[in-house]
């Protein structure tokens, strides 16, 4: 007596009758049937294999091929004696099902036209909150799941948040000698099929040998190499991946990677963070615009310093210049070299402080500032004042919410230092000019990067350089091309609010 267990695929003319037909389009539900020789009872087992738990549907299916084996002629009901599980019961075959699967329950039934399905609850033990804080993105409000390197974990945590058979999971192998298995994630519906198809021919284009981590693929699908600027998110929480999702962008995650990418994005994109939105409209606003501020001062701070106290003296106040002049009349250096001096001296402590153990690089971060920025003024390496300003630039340049924009503005830094050495105040304004044209010129997954800026779309800029109210935010950009504008009806709350208040 043989039992086979197998995944199958649905015919396509009775697909329209099954029920769970809309579920299958994702690579992660699974259809098991088991057939038995001998015994006229035909199964089906279907489950969302990133929900369920390994161990207990393996137990189940043991159960059941014994119950299978041992006795002819059962009947649906005769097999809950099988199952070791509690709260195990017989449903009608209605649409409620798909939402039980969703939650994390095992579906049996006979056939796809069954009037009824036996429920197996068996929620995967991955959706317990275990060691998975984000390490990297902090917020003091709002949910601190993050990633970790497992990847069925990960794709666990995202359907966990969304529980709905239109996120589809496309699965793939990159590598030709790591195999190593990538995620493609995206609501159908929402997320454009254009942009869905975009990502899937990058990747499958990608000829590497071994895949580390996800932020190597964001590099090989990349729409301009050449740029310090990340074209695609990257991140490890799992709010902000959601919240991509449902406003129609495309997640790609890899096996043994902690973080997710997110596309098409653009520039500003790197300057929200999740916690804009769990506080008030206004304090959100606030933040975001102070973090675009920061970003501003870090890039143009020391370049202005240079070019002031190199060309343009009749600028600074009298107050100021003769405050200025006394703190630079020992240093025996030109402002561009003692910038250069004090910028990189700020990325060794960086790079040293990031490379050590967490206790010992916080105290050599700020230990080794104080000491070293004392011992340059007293040594008349550099002026006091520069300390303050290249300090606050080290500090700016962190506001933002991704590290990857980080190191792009720490960056940028000396080339703009570097142009406001040579022609002053107009060399920052030929590096701004080049930025912007730039910025301008480049493309995520082929949408424009500085969009809703360029091209000028006046509905998105709602949610772009502030956080507006929910009231005005109930559409998805139209950058993105979603195939749902709306995301939900702020008439509605309106309507309540007035009724509470009459």
């Amino acid at each position: 007596m043989n039992t086979e267990q197998k995944e199958t695929s649905p015919n396509p003319e009775h697909q329209d009758k099954d029920l769970l037909s809309s579920c299958r389009r994702s690579d992660d539900f699974i259809v098991q049937d088991m057939e038995l020789d001998g015994n006229g009872l035909e199964l089906q087992l279907c489950y969302y294999k990133t929900l369920v738990d390994s161990r207990l549907l393996e137990l189940v299916i043991h159960g059941l091929q014994d119950q299978l084996a041992s006795r002819a002629g059962l009947e649906l009901h005769d097999l809950l004696r099988c199952i070791p599980i509690e709260e195990t019961k017989v449903e009608q075959q209605t649409d409620q099902v798909i939402p039980l699967l969703l939650q994390g329950n095992l579906i049996i039934r006979e056939h796809a036209r069954a009037e009824q399905v036996i429920i197996v609850p068996m929620v995967g033990k991955d959706g317990v909150r275990g060691d998975n804080d984000t390490e990297n993105e902090f917020s003091v409000i709002g949910p601190k799941v993050g990633f970790v390197e497992a990847l069925p974990v990960n794709l666990h945590l995202i359907r966990m948040q969304l529980r709905t058979p239109n996120l589809i999971i496309k699965q793939m192998t990159l590598g030709s000698l790591s195999r190593s298995t990538v995620a493609i994630l995206y609501v159908e519906g929402i997320a454009h099929p254009e942009n869905v198809s975009r990502m899937e021919e990058r990747l499958r284009g990608i000829d590497f040998d071994v895949v580390f981590d996800t932020s190597q693929l964001d590099q090989l699908i990349t729409d301009n190499s050449l740029t310090p600027f990340p074209l695609f998110t990257t991140t490890e929480r799992r709010d902000r991946v959601v919240y991509a999702l449902m406003q129609g962008q495309v997640a790609v995650i890899s096996e043994g990677s902690p973080s997710i990418v997110t596309g098409p994005s653009t520039l500003f994109d790197f300057f929200v963070s999740p916690e804009d939105y769990y506080l008030p409209w206004a304090l959100g606003s606030f933040f975001r615009l102070i973090r675009i501020f920061g970003v501003i001062f870090s890039l143009f701070a020391s370049a202005l310093y240079v070019a002031l106290m190199t060309y343009h003296y009749e600028v600074v106040p009298k107050e100021l210049l003769g405050k200025l002049i006394a703190s630079r009349q020992n240093v025996p250096f030109p402002p561009f070299i003692e910038a250069i001096f004090l910028e990189i001296t700020i990325e060794f402590l960086r790079e040293a402080g990031a490379r050590l153990p967490n206790r010992i690089g916080q105290t050599l971060g700020v230990v080794g500032g104080i000491i070293l920025g004392q011992a340059a003024v007293e040594a008349a390496l550099t002026s006091n004042v520069l300390i303050i300003i290249v300090s606050l630039s080290a500090l700016a340049s962190f506001v933002t919410p991704i590290y990857k924009m980080s190191n792009a503005i720490r960056f940028l830094r000396f080339p703009i230092i570097l142009l406001a050495a040579i022609w002053g105040a107009l060399g920052i304004a030929i590096g701004l000019c080049f930025l912007l044209v730039h910025l301008s010129r480049l493309r995520s997954l082929g949408s424009p990067y500085m969009a809703p800026f360029f091209p000028l779309r006046f509905k998105d800029l709602t949610d772009s350089l502030i956080r507006a109210s929910y009231e005005v935010t109930d559409t998805r950009p139209s950058y993105l091309k979603p195939l749902s504008m709306r995301r939900y009806n702020p008439r509605t709350s309106r309507q309540t609010n007035r009724l509470d208040e009459e």
